[in-house]
């Protein structure tokens, strides 16, 4: 497989390591209108390769196969464009868009698109994220009523440009950030999301920076409510200067049955079943190892690996696309709620973004 390269800074640098740690495939271009940043690629691959300013460019050079997008965030309609046209399967770094709008025309480009289009969602690849997915979906916790993910974590890295600290070009840290955890929780939810609230602001990072004049406006602390269709109830709390903290994500499913956490980067998992009012508790905690070549290769616990062997399968026709353009556009929909609810202080419905949610399965997938 012949592999291109869309925005060459620091996640593209991830995804370089991990598909030369997946193997069977060579990176045979790259694009990027920086060549600082095209140099500093070019090192971390280890071979001469095609350099170009823009994806049209690497698009039209017939040197891939299939390509990674990892641009900044508010490029990456445009840059999709001459990348599909060009007929190459492609992994669009999340979010999918910065707009609505945006993401539901390229969602609906997709649906007529005979090549692999797979959103980048890597937190759903973390080894032990998958294992408690599943438990999840096998009953572990019983019926499923509650979810909660919390990351503590640092605030945003510096960005070429610094373009991230401006939620026009990010879509706004609900999107850009959270985009994941609304991800995760349709995923493990399975279902549609009725209605947001979204608590939050910027009250500690990026405060006294300034760029031209302008001071960044993204949340870097929230508390956000998800109501779903199917009655679970999701939480997600993100705290953004919160670096020391020991676990930088926590999980937890409750059931009518049991709890189930899962904790990273520790990678373990505890079940706790309900035992009454002042028995023992029976909690057990095991942990889901991570190959250590996996966990080198980036900073998402070793899920971009997986992921990427999952996209490699799907471009080869050996596995099916698992996380679509059309989770994508949803995803950024739950996070622009979110947006909206942080900022205006109310409950946003999806149906105010022209998503409604169909009760009948078969109808929802006919659309």
């Amino acid at each position: 497989m012949r592999w291109g390269i869309v925005g060459t800074g620091m996640m593209a640098l991830e995804h370089v390591a991990n598909i030369q740690l997946l193997g069977g495939g060579t990176i045979t271009a790259i694009a990027d209108p920086v060549p600082a940043c095209l140099d500093r690629a070019e090192k971390a691959i280890g071979h001469a390769v095609a350099r170009f300013p823009d994806a049209a460019a690497l698009a039209a050079s017939g040197l891939c196969d299939a390509v990674v997008v990892a641009s900044p965030n508010f490029t990456h309609r445009a840059v999709l464009g001459p990348l599909m046209d060009a007929g190459l399967h492609i992994l669009c770094e999340k979010p999918l868009a910065t707009t609505l709008d945006d993401a539901k025309a390229v969602a609906a480009a997709v649906k007529g698109y005979d090549k692999s289009f797979w959103t980048a969602m890597e937190y759903r690849f973390m080894p032990p994220v998958s294992e408690f997915v599943r438990h999840v979906h096998d009953g572990k916790v019983g019926k499923l009523q509650m979810l909660s993910i919390r990351e503590h974590r640092f605030p945003f890295l510096v960005k070429v440009g610094d373009w991230n600290r401006f939620s026009v070009n990010t879509g706004g840290t609900m999107v850009e950030k959270c985009c994941h955890f609304f991800d995760l929780m349709r995923h493990i939810v399975q279902a549609e999301p009725v209605r947001v609230y979204c608590s939050g602001n910027m009250d500690v990072n990026h405060r006294d920076e300034r760029y031209d004049g302008k001071t960044p406006d993204i949340i870097d602390n929230s508390y956000t409510v998800v109501d779903f269709a199917n009655g679970v109830r999701a939480m997600l709390d993100l705290c953004m200067f919160a670096d020391g903290a020991e676990q930088q994500e926590e999980i937890l499913a409750t059931g009518d049955q049991a709890r189930l956490d899962v904790l990273i980067p520790a990678g373990d998992i505890i079940h706790s079943p309900r035992v009454g009012f002042m028995n023992p508790k029976q909690a057990t905690r095991w942990h889901v190892e991570t190959p250590a070549d996996a966990l080198a290769a980036g900073q998402h616990h070793g899920s971009t690996f997986f992921q990427h062997r999952h996209f490699a399968a799907a471009v080869r026709g050996e596995g099916p696309v698992i996380v679509s353009a059309d989770d994508g556009m949803r995803a950024v929909a739950i996070g622009l709620a979110a947006e909206i609810s942080a900022r205006e202080h109310r409950v946003v419905t999806m149906a105010e973004l022209g998503l409604i949610v169909l009760k009948n399965p078969a109808l929802r997938q006919a659309l």
